[in-house]
């Protein structure tokens, strides 16, 4: 039989187990509410493709509660894995070496090729780099996506750089690993802008483009609102929640001073079935003014395979791993010239009235055209996913970018467009298709 004392041990067990499972039940709706609010979102909204131009992830609520710089967490309190998460993570970015995380492991870049974009405090006193990134509930993908910034960051000169990161309602510790770069980012000397939105492009009533823009606006508003502080030919890369490797961020600088281009992007795709699917596709226009695949009123991706069908040119360049130029793209990772945004002759924005429904990125590159700086290209040679294990997955089959430009012979200079085409394909869902003109409502 067993003792009084023994009963007494046994109660108190049960008694906490009790209390534990309590707990677990009252708090996992909190702790579940955005995953399920995604998952909800993107089937309401499955008749118009989710460009990947809009981050993979949900963001926060009132367009008119922008910015939080002194933001806290909303993490629920007590969660000490949060503290030990933060913690491997943050050693896994600041070390590219580190390998107690698992993630995209990047092989040795050709830096002798990227060499001529740093600059001594004496050659470029002002930042010339500014990295941009929204980002949402994606803890788990930092220590890649971060980690490949810093090492650019690192290579091009801190002293060159700025990373403008806004973080808008994450649950799973995204915001307060993010927080705790702040000490590795002064002590490398980079300037270093952290915000917390409560914007939701998710949120009933809420329109979603414009949502998307407002967060773009803020992620560059320190470049717009000081252009004082930076080098006049400073360029924007910004980047979507998509696991990259620094040669990938360096090559599209590069291939942006190269070409002299005002815009690069890489080619982003997704795993729907076995073979990889390129992603952004309602929001990037070749000089046809078509999309990079044919899409039928079904809604079907069955020639998603056939790229750039339409035009041979473009085809061609991509298959040999050649930059082309496109009228828009975005395509997951972008390197943008700031000299619109520092002039204060463009923004990200909803369409205007009489403009198709599209992405921001899309009315983005209508402006950029409009403004002069059509210069637009699709670097073929980069190529992310949007986790660490598409990226294998795409690196396996395409190839890492070091491997494509070790072939590189002549530079592969682009023969650019100076006007846009005719007319563009508006797609505001798949059952409404058609081309209208590439400025449609900007007339003055």
């Amino acid at each position: 039989m067993a003792t009084q004392g023994t009963v007494r041990v046994l109660l108190q067990i049960v008694a906490s187990v009790c209390l534990l499972t309590l707990f677990t039940l009252a708090t996992y709706p909190a702790r579940h509410a955005d995953a399920v609010s995604q998952e909800t979102s993107a089937l309401q909204n499955a008749a118009v493709p989710v460009s990947l131009s809009q981050p993979s992830s949900a963001y926060g609520s009132d367009v008119h509660v922008a910015i939080h710089t002194d933001a806290v967490s909303t993490t629920p309190q007590g969660d000490s894995n949060i503290s030990r998460l933060v913690e491997t993570r943050l050693h896994a970015i600041m070390d590219p070496w580190d390998r107690s995380y698992p993630r995209l492991v990047c092989p040795p870049s050709n830096l002798d090729r990227y060499a001529y974009l740093k600059r001594s405090t004496e050659q470029l006193p002002r930042p010339a780099y500014f990295f941009a990134l929204d980002l949402h509930q994606c803890v788990d993908l930092l220590p890649r996506l971060i980690g490949s910034v810093v090492e650019a960051m690192r290579f091009l000169g801190p002293h060159n750089c700025v990373l403008s990161i806004v973080e808008g309602r994450s649950r799973d510790g995204t915001f307060e690993l993010l927080d705790a770069l702040r000490p590795s980012m002064r002590r490398l000397g980079i300037s270093y802008h952290l915000a917390s939105s409560s914007i939701d492009p998710t949120a009933e009533g809420t329109d979603r483009i414009a949502s998307l823009a407002e967060l773009r606006n803020l992620a560059v508003r320190d470049l717009v609102l000081r252009p004082e502080h930076y080098d006049p030919n400073t360029t924007v890369i910004f980047s979507n929640d998509v696991a990259l490797c620094t040669e990938d961020l360096l090559e599209l600088i590069h291939q942006r001073t190269l070409q002299g281009a005002d815009q690069t992007c890489a080619m982003d795709w997704t795993y729907v079935g076995d073979n990889p699917t390129f992603y952004d596709v309602w929001i990037a226009r070749g000089m046809t003014g078509d999309s990079f695949f044919e899409i039928p009123a079904s809604g079907s991706w069955d020639r998603a395979w056939d790229l750039f069908w339409n035009d041979q040119k473009a085809k061609a360049r991509w298959a040999s791993w050649k930059p082309f130029q496109v009228f828009a793209c975005w395509n997951g990772v972008t390197a943008i010239t700031a000299k619109p945004f520092m002039e204060g002759a463009i923004a990200f924005r909803a369409r205007k009235e009489g403009e198709c429904f599209q992405g921001e990125p899309s009315l983005f590159a209508k402006d950029l055209w409009l403004c002069g700086h059509g210069k637009i290209a699709v670097v073929p040679s980069v190529n992310v996913g949007y986790s660490d294990d598409a990226t294998v997955r795409i690196k396996a089959l395409k190839g890492y970018t070091s491997s494509h430009v070790a072939r590189e012979s002549d530079g592969t200079p682009i023969d650019w467009a100076t006007l846009p085409p005719e007319k563009v394909k508006c797609m505001p869902n798949y059952e409404q298709q058609s081309f209208v003109p590439w400025d449609e409502g900007l007339a003055s």
